[in-house]
């Protein structure tokens, strides 16, 4: 077990270096505890995680895997300011629980760095404008150029004096990401059970992954992240 220890110390600090507060009065060591939730960020289920813990010799079961991935992710954050050029904003249908739900999402087409997403109950203006204020919160788009393809937005953009035009061209990435979104959810289908408030929860977890640990094509391998840094 020591050398599994050993060769997963570079994904503990991948992860930071307050996984000790994070995991505190945990007794599986935290370098494994971090290698777990390595391995469910490239994709594999809980239950292959605790499969994979299990052919090393660590003997946890599929819940502490899971409370260590939403405990770990709960810890970390995005960049807290975004200055992008120009903005994809789009929403999707999505079923909670059995009911129609509007996943909205907004992306930096530059750096592909995923902004923000929400669920609302219903799509429309007063949706899209509530969509925009969380953006303007958190990042700052004062002189941000939208990217919509329905009037709505328009409507919903100048209630927040924000600028934007109608563009059916220069979207793809925000349509690529419905698609990568649209595909994760259905490989972990399970765990969109549960009120809206557990969906959002977890699509602010997947956006933590897409812009942190998830390779994009369209940045070489890179990250969004390493791309807003940079």
């Amino acid at each position: 077990m020591s050398d599994v220890y050993d060769t997963q110390r570079p994904a503990q600090r991948e992860f930071g270096g307050d996984d000790e507060d994070v995991w505190e009065n945990e007794r599986t060591p935290t370098p494994v505890r971090c290698f777990a939730v390595r391995l469910h960020s490239m994709e594999l289920s809980v239950r292959e995680v605790e499969g994979v813990l299990a052919w090393l010799g660590v003997d946890r079961c599929y819940q502490p895997v899971w409370n260590w991935k939403e405990k770990l992710a709960e810890e970390q954050s995005d960049p807290p300011t975004a200055t992008p050029s120009r903005v994809a904003v789009d929403e999707k249908q999505i079923e909670v629980d059995g009911e129609k739900k509007w996943l909205y999402a907004a992306i930096d087409t530059d750096s592909k760095f995923l902004l923000e997403v929400d669920v609302y109950s219903r799509r429309g203006t007063d949706p899209a404008a509530a969509f925009l204020h969380r953006l303007t919160e958190k990042h700052n788009v004062s002189e941000t150029e939208f990217l919509v393809d329905a009037g709505g937005y328009l409507t919903a953009l100048a209630r927040h004096e924000l600028s934007g035009q109608l563009n059916y061209t220069d979207r793809n990435h925000i349509e690529k990401w419905f698609q990568t979104v649209t595909m994760r959810i259905a490989r972990f289908h399970s765990f969109w059970q549960g009120s809206q408030s557990s969906a959002k929860r977890w699509l602010r977890r997947f956006r933590h992954y897409y812009n942190r640990n998830r390779p994009n094509q369209a940045l070489d391998g890179g990250t969004p992240v390493e791309e807003v840094l940079n």
